[in-house]
């Protein structure tokens, strides 16, 4: 019998052995004394007997038994030799009463090397074993800036608390994601209970993904399986059983795919040609019923900048094409729950688009389309990349370049002044477009920044100390809620304690409605989205005529009539605000000469250009009520930024300051 067992353990060995060579791999069991020759060991800790996931187990401690073994631990020695019959005999101690006997083993980095017992790993693994006690000693290497290392560490905080080590993440923050998610109190050491309940869940998680063929996907189990609990939470997760676990599976697929394909965007940059025909003219040729479409609004818009900018877009759909769209809003939705559950009742009323109208809803969104395919979801949001629910967003850095053309053109000493709150993606987009806009005209300007959300500064402060420096042109916030006194939005001069309106910064979001509404009822949406597994984001701008730019009578003629002729470019897709040669503060060079900025550059800046004076804030300079969006959102001050963050501008953001901190909001 164990003769038989031998050898079929031996083939897949060969056959592992075999397919390493061709493409050029090491065949054999990886050596952690030749893994460990560069690497700085801080100290090691000997964890006791512990049960070690047999998928964990990788090597051998030294080379002395690795080429008895394929890399997959199959042997790959003759039966006739002394290592053939020692396997075979523990293969029939196995069989009849199984392996009880400690293997000894270092842990380097949650996977395991075995010192002493590489024929049992063997036969454990022959016969698909789980687990096997060993007495292990764990080797710690030195903190680095090494992103594998550093994600070890974070490990190390979550072991001690958890006692767990058969999940693994291939990203920073998700150890801590995971006990955000899986206990009310994440600094709390596990209970028993909830060491069983959890390592239930994750074995029959396991299960349900290797059947739907998850574990050929190029992402961790343990990635897979927080974003299942992050979609459909915790307490369920851990009742259901494999079968019902990969119906579930089913049904996020698609985000899975895009996960593993590093969460690739499709980035749109104008509407798709749809023939010119408007929704209305579609509706009275094909749809003789009104289609509902929704607005998920987490606040009051009355009482916000960036949501009464969106209602009134919901609005100019009423009134436009109120023959063929009924529309329907929700708002003062205060938590995650409250949202799904809105959207849930709006669906059960027949709505079959819904905009969610805040990067803070896109959790929310993301786990009500799981269980709602047939509805079309949109997040307002940038850079976020999520198959089952699309996004879309306005360029609003082109009209800022044209306010920095006409503040460049209409200051009389050079200076310039730019009001910002948070520090987030996109807010930089902004800034420096509007920095490039003054620089063109006005080879002298130079653009003063201030933060209204530092500790100690309110906005008064900041326009006070333009003051100071005798600067009378600033851009502010761009939109205005209707109960909201006072002329300083947009751009505008302050002369003798005096307002005066310049031009106003603008999103048409009604006209951003109407053809994304478009593109989903003419079915485009649905073709975007099978493109490559790739996150479809719509980000429009001045040709797609959803930013615009007011301009006062004060503006002088021959400046209104060169902007307006930069505008009509922009427009054609003949001038773009980030071309040809562009530095930095440093004198970095940004772009090249005769070259366009690569949009997604554009998104995730995180540095100033040549001409601006002030800086980008860390997060501890501001003040605690902005940190946490900075936090989820934030630009930083390095170039190792995540693609997962969110690329927005800055008006949501305005929408959680304080009273006196009203700054440039776009969102």
């Amino acid at each position: 019998m164990s003769y038989v067992e031998y050898e079929k353990a031996q083939k897949a060995g060969l056959k592992a052995f075999k397919s390493a060579i061709s493409k050029g791999e090491n065949a054999y069991l990886p050596v952690l004394d030749e893994i460990l020759k560069d690497v700085d060991i801080q100290s090691e800790v000997s964890l006791g007997l512990v049960q070690i996931p047999l998928d964990s187990v990788v090597g051998t401690s030294n080379a002395g038994r690795t080429f008895a073994f394929a890399n997959n631990f199959m042997p790959i020695l003759d039966y006739k030799t002394e290592f053939g019959s020692k396997w075979s005999t523990l293969c029939d101690s196995q069989i009849e009463e199984g392996i009880r006997e400690p293997i000894k083993a270092y842990e380097y980095l949650n996977k395991f090397y075995v010192i002493e017992g590489n024929k049992r790993v063997s036969v454990l693994k022959y016969f698909d074993a789980v687990n096997i006690p060993a007495q292990v000693t764990r080797k710690i290497p030195k903190l680095t800036d090494d992103q594998e290392i550093k994600i070890y560490y974070e490990f190390l905080d979550f072991y001690k608390l958890t006692d767990v080590n058969y999940i693994w993440f291939s990203q920073e923050g998700f150890f801590k994601r995971l006990l955000e998610l899986t206990s009310d109190n994440p600094d709390a050491e596990w209970t028993e209970e909830q060491k069983k309940d959890f390592g239930s869940a994750n074995h029959n998680f396991s299960v349900a993904l290797k059947n739907r063929g998850g574990d050929k996907l190029p992402i961790t189990t343990g990635d897979a399986f927080l974003l299942f609990i992050d979609i459909y939470g915790y307490e369920n997760v851990k009742t259901w059983t494999s079968a019902v676990m990969k119906e579930k599976i089913d049904k996020m697929w698609e985000e899975y795919l895009i996960e593993s394909s590093g969460r690739e965007i499709n980035l749109k940059l104008d509407p798709p040609d749809l023939s010119k025909k408007s929704i209305a003219s579609y509706f009275k040729s094909f749809a003789p019923k009104q289609i509902k479409v929704a607005f998920v609004y987490d606040k009051d818009p009355e009482k916000s900048d960036w949501l009464y900018s969106h209602e009134l877009g919901r609005l100019y759909l009423e009134e436009h094409c109120s023959d063929r769209i009924k529309t329907l809003k929700v708002h003062d939705l205060n938590s995650e729950e409250d949202i799904i559950t809105a959207i849930e009742d709006l669906i059960m009323m027949g709505v079959k688009i819904i905009f969610t109208t805040s990067s803070r809803q896109v959790s929310a969104s993301l786990k009500a389309a799981v269980n709602n395919p047939d509805v079309v979801i949109l997040n307002c949001s940038l850079n976020t990349s999520h198959k089952l629910i699309s996004t879309y967003y306005a360029r609003l850095y082109e009209v800022k370049f044209l306010a920095g053309m006409l503040a460049g053109a209409l200051t009389t000493n050079d200076k310039i002044g730019y009001l910002a709150d948070y520090p987030i993606l996109g807010m930089t987009a902004n800034i420096n477009a509007f920095a490039l806009g003054a620089a063109m005209v006005n080879p002298n300007a130079k653009v003063y920044l201030e933060w209204t959300t530092l500790k100690g500064v309110s906005r008064e402060a900041a326009i006070e100390n333009f003051r100071r420096r005798d600067i009378n042109y600033i851009s502010d916030q761009v939109m205005i809620t209707p109960n909201a006194s006072g002329r300083r939005f947009g751009l505008y001069s302050i002369e003798d304690e005096k307002t005066f309106n310049i031009a106003m910064p603008v999103y048409q979001w009604g006209v951003f409605y109407e053809k994304l509404i478009d593109t989903v009822l003419k079915g485009k949406l649905k073709e975007d989205e099978k493109e490559d597994n790739k996150a479809v984001n719509y980000w429009w701008g001045l040709s797609a005529g959803v930013v615009d730019l007011i301009y006062s009578d004060k503006i002088p003629k021959g400046t209104l009539r060169l902007v307006k002729l930069i505008k009509n470019l922009m427009i054609d897709n003949e001038f773009f605000p980030f071309d040809d040669v562009i530095k930095d503060q440093t004198g970095g060079i940004r772009n090249e000469k005769k070259e366009h900025m690569l949009p997604e550059d554009i998104m995730k800046m995180n540095w100033l250009v040549e001409n601006i004076v002030g800086e980008i804030p860390v997060i501890d300079e501001l003040k605690d009520d902005a940190k946490p969006i900075v936090e989820l959102k934030g630009v930083g001050q390095t170039e190792d930024i995540s693609d997962t963050v969110q690329a927005e501008s800055a008006g949501e953001a305005a929408d959680v300051r304080t009273d006196e901190d009203t700054g440039d909001n776009e969102e």
